[in-house]
């Protein structure tokens, strides 16, 4: 059970740097800081966000690839790093990860739930249901790898953000 929790981690790892880089990138004052559509995602949703997401998963990716020599990592490995693309991957991560987060603020604007307010569960798994979807027909993980992921997320996003938070990246706990 517990590898299974952590090849799945180790998966998806990707996206979770996706996911928290536009929040790293944006306290360091990385340019195109432009909102996309406020009305429509919220004023927090910037052109800067879709590039660090990606650079989020290649950085993670390419340390996976990297690293894949070291047999622990390898037998946690649900992708073979030696042949894949790190390029088009962070492309699948990165760029999932950040348009199911994009979604799920679309669906929050529309049902009438203000930034920064809570729509559990979709806050925190949004960006792993956006990464799976895209990277799904390029590499098909097992339905028991899916559920680990929908099971555990919640828990570790709640956590990084509440480390968002202390550490003055984020202004609210959640």
């Amino acid at each position: 059970m517990l590898d299974l929790v952590i090849s799945s981690l180790y998966f998806i790892a990707p996206a979770y740097l996706a996911n928290m880089f536009p929040v790293i990138l944006g306290k360091l004052n990385f340019p195109f800081g432009k909102v996309i559509h406020k009305k429509w995602f919220g004023a927090h949703k910037t052109w800067r966000g879709i590039y660090a997401a990606y650079l989020g998963a290649l950085f993670v990716l390419f340390l996976q690839q990297y690293f894949y020599d070291i047999e622990i990592l390898q037998s946690w490995s649900l992708l073979d790093y030696e042949s894949i693309n790190i390029f088009f991957f962070a492309l699948l991560f990165g760029f999932g990860a950040i348009l199911g987060d994009l979604f799920e603020s679309f669906v929050k604007r529309r049902v009438g739930i203000k930034e920064g307010g809570v729509f559990f569960p979709f806050d925190q798994t949004d960006f792993v249901l956006g990464a799976m979807l895209f990277v799904f027909p390029f590499y098909a993980v097992s339905w028991q790898v899916f559920v680990t992921l929908l099971l555990v997320t919640p828990a570790l996003h709640f956590l990084t953000n509440v480390v968002a938070y202390l550490l003055g990246l984020k202004k609210v706990w959640w």
